[in-house]
């Protein structure tokens, strides 16, 4: 659902970035649009990064529901998509988040995740991948 307005989103964004750096894993970049949300972070090497979502996840949603959208039906979708990148690449990532709101007038969000499935030869349920 598209939850997240300008007015949140960087609230949310600073929300979600001292999460991240409670469990080592500073953030980067966090970007997103009214749907979705893209971090750029470093991996801890103390958490696993099935935590690390869960818990940004997991607080972000309870922001989302007190002070953010103070909307009581908020919640993230179950799952999740996560990409490793090199050093070489983190520039273009970066850039790539801070331009959400262009790139997804182009290209909607599930061809987005499709698109990079495939461009990375990962092969996707899609009876498992939309709440």
């Amino acid at each position: 659902m598209p939850w997240i307005s300008n007015e949140v989103s960087r609230r949310l964004y600073a929300y979600q970035q001292g999460i991240f750096q409670e469990l080592e894993s500073p953030a980067i970049v966090i970007g997103g649009v009214e749907d979705h949300v893209h971090a750029l972070f470093t991996l801890s090497k103390n958490y696993a990064l099935k935590t690390i979502v869960e818990e940004v996840k997991k607080s972000s949603s309870k922001w989302m529901k007190s002070e953010g959208t103070m909307n009581p039906d908020f919640y993230w979708q179950s799952g999740y998509a996560a990409f490793s990148v090199s050093q070489s690449n983190k520039d273009r990532v970066k850039l790539y988040i801070d331009n959400q709101k262009e790139h997804h007038r182009k290209i909607s969000f599930q061809d987005e995740i499709r698109t990079l499935c495939r461009r990375h030869g990962f092969e996707i349920d899609e009876r498992y991948m939309w709440d």
